[in-house]
């Protein structure tokens, strides 16, 4: 908690101010019981005793006290009202910040950090965690300041009335402190498991949407349905069990504070029967009770959002304070080779995903400047983990990735990812134009992207569009054809003039012509950039300087296309269950 509540630190001067306002709005409603005990014992009793008293000065008398205890309860709602307000904006700009740093912090994650945290766990954090910290700044600014000062304040001025009947009232207090105390104990734990369960459900919901389609074609919907529903079930389960747990406060808080009303009410009466208090005590003692017992409640639902708020506030402070996943390394630790400028070099590397079995086994090849490399294998080969080893998503387990002879570890992030340009087939377009899609946020000239597009075989189709560069795609591209979002991916990727270009499987949705021709587009008009195909299709990657064929992990077939087919007898094998790309060829 302690590194969230950092975050109030710019505030301080504001949460100062509205606690001062708020402790001078409490402090005034303290003395409106007060006021009206001593106009019952101080004005209108002494009227029974003595009748020829003037009635008139009397009335003027309880008429200006009754204008006191009217602006004082105006000064109180006006304060409180006030302090609520500025309550709600200091808590709104924290969790602002919180949520921007958080985000911020998640999009500097490494892709291991990534899996080890899940997406839908980062998306609960960013959303229903951040939302229990805004509520409890809140409530904290709030009910934080309000109860304590009524509880403390109302037994004080309790003691200067009746020291005997405050007794009474401060034998309740332990036992609600005890019931609190106790409930919430049990409580906080079984919030970061509602939590987990939370994260569970936005798990099936992100993946059904994204599937949605793939659902309704194999007719799915009954099972997917089925299967949101044992989340549902499970996180229902959690909260009810939690919600049940912690609903237990509010009756046991009921129960003790009637109690206590009643021993004040029985032991009052006793004291004045005896001549040892008064009626307008009793009638001030039960509204200072029932201010105490309201600001008991509470501080009883502060202990319930401080549970979650805890909790949530562990789970934010983990992605927080989460090190650098990929920290780079320095050239003393990995020298930098004497090797052309550009080159690409893989030197016996291999590779874990989270250190268990081994993706990739001892992966060596170069590639010089402007040439072409293709990789070519079965699903799951370890084609698209090469790739992700060039770009430093993940580091190698062992071995070394360089690019002119520079270690990509000792290459700083930024500048690392300037050199490529890369499209992946599930890469996103998001609910913008066309052209839009393409800058990607980059300044890029118009010019450049009508000749990317036109390089990626996208000019065609968008041209076509009544509104142009200017037609407006859907979330995900939905209304576009598979080819067409790949072909708009490509012209994103080449907008950027990156030295080396990625086609991670990128071109599998285009027609063989259509590759065709985006091939010796690339060929001749990126004929200085660097390229890496990765491809299923034999077609895709004949005419590459090099190509891998991997198999599990391993290199079983490297060299030009004609080398492959005489002695690659998988690679062979692909070739000619695929005639129909290489007879267009």
């Amino acid at each position: 908690m302690r590194r969230i509540l950092k975050y109030l630190r710019p505030y301080r001067t504001r949460i100062g101010w509205n606690m001062l306002l708020k402790i001078s709005a409490t402090a005034i409603e303290l003395f409106l019981p007060r006021i009206l005990s001593y106009i019952i014992e101080g004005i209108i009793k002494p009227l029974e005793k003595a009748p020829s008293v003037d009635i008139g000065a009397k009335t003027a008398e309880i008429s200006v006290w009754a204008a006191v205890m009217i602006v004082c309860a105006f000064l109180g709602v006006a304060g409180n009202v006030t302090a609520n307000r500025m309550s709600a904006r200091i808590a709104k700009d924290a969790a602002r910040a919180v949520r921007r740093d958080l985000f911020d912090r998640t999009m500097s994650l490494s892709p291991a950090q990534t899996d080890a945290f899940t997406v839908p766990s980062l998306e609960s954090r960013l959303t229903s965690d951040t939302y229990n910290f805004h509520n409890f700044i809140n409530m904290m600014q709030r009910m934080g300041v309000r109860a304590p000062i009524l509880l403390v304040g109302g037994l004080a001025i309790c003691a200067t009335m009746d020291w005997r009947l405050t007794l009474v009232m401060a034998c309740i207090l332990p036992l609600l402190f005890f019931a609190v105390y106790t409930i919430t104990s049990r409580g906080l734990p079984l919030y970061t498991k509602v939590q987990s369960a939370v994260d569970g459900m936005i798990r099936v919901v992100r993946e059904d949407a994204q599937g949605i389609r793939v659902i309704k074609a194999l007719s799915r919907s009954d099972y997917e349905t089925a299967r949101y529903d044992r989340e549902n079930r499970a996180l229902a389960s959690i909260e009810g069990k939690t919600n049940s747990i912690m609903a237990a406060a509010n009756p046991a808080m009921s129960f003790f504070m009637n109690l206590g009303l009643v021993s004040v009410v029985y032991s009052g009466a006793h004291l004045v029967g005896r001549g040892l208090s008064s009626a307008g005590n009793i009638i001030a003692f039960i509204q200072y009770f029932t201010m105490i017992s309201g600001a008991m409640m509470g501080i009883s639902r502060i202990f319930v959002m401080t549970s979650k708020a805890a909790a949530s506030a562990r789970r934010i402070a983990e992605v927080l304070d989460t090190g650098e996943g990929l920290p780079l390394a320095s050239e003393k630790e990995y020298p930098k080779c004497d090797e052309p400028e550009g080159s690409v070099v893989f030197d016996r590397v291999s590779f874990a995903y989270g250190g268990t079995k081994e993706i990739l086994h001892d992966i060596s090849f170069r590639l010089e400047k402007g040439s072409q490399l293709g990789i070519i294998g079965a699903t799951g080969s370890g084609k698209t983990t090469a790739i992700s080893l060039l770009m430093r998503f993940y580091d190698a387990t062992s071995g070394s990735v360089r690019i002119g002879g520079r270690d990509v570890r000792t290459i700083p992030e930024e500048e690392l990812h300037s050199l490529f340009g890369s499209a992946m087939q599930n890469d996103f377009i998001f609910a913008g134009t066309v052209e839009e899609n393409i800058r990607f946020f980059r300044d890029i000239p118009r010019e450049k992207l009508v000749a990317a597009a036109k390089i990626a075989q996208a000019d065609g189709f968008i041209s076509s569009f009544e509104e142009g560069y200017g037609y407006m795609l859907t979330s995900k591209g939905t209304n576009l054809s598979g080819g067409q979002r790949q072909r708009i991916l490509i012209a994103r990727a080449i907008a950027g003039d990156p030295e080396i270009l990625i086609l991670d499987d990128s071109s599998s949705a285009l027609d063989y012509r259509t590759d065709m021709l985006l091939r010796q587009a690339i060929s001749s008009e990126l004929a200085g950039v660097t390229s890496v195909v990765v491809a299923q299709r034999v077609s895709s990657v004949m005419s590459a300087d090099l190509i891998l064929v991997l198999d599990e992990g391993r290199i079983i077939g490297a060299g030009k296309h004609e080398e492959l087919l005489a002695g690659c007898a998988v690679y062979r094998e692909i070739s000619d269950s695929q005639m129909g790309g290489a007879f267009l060829e």
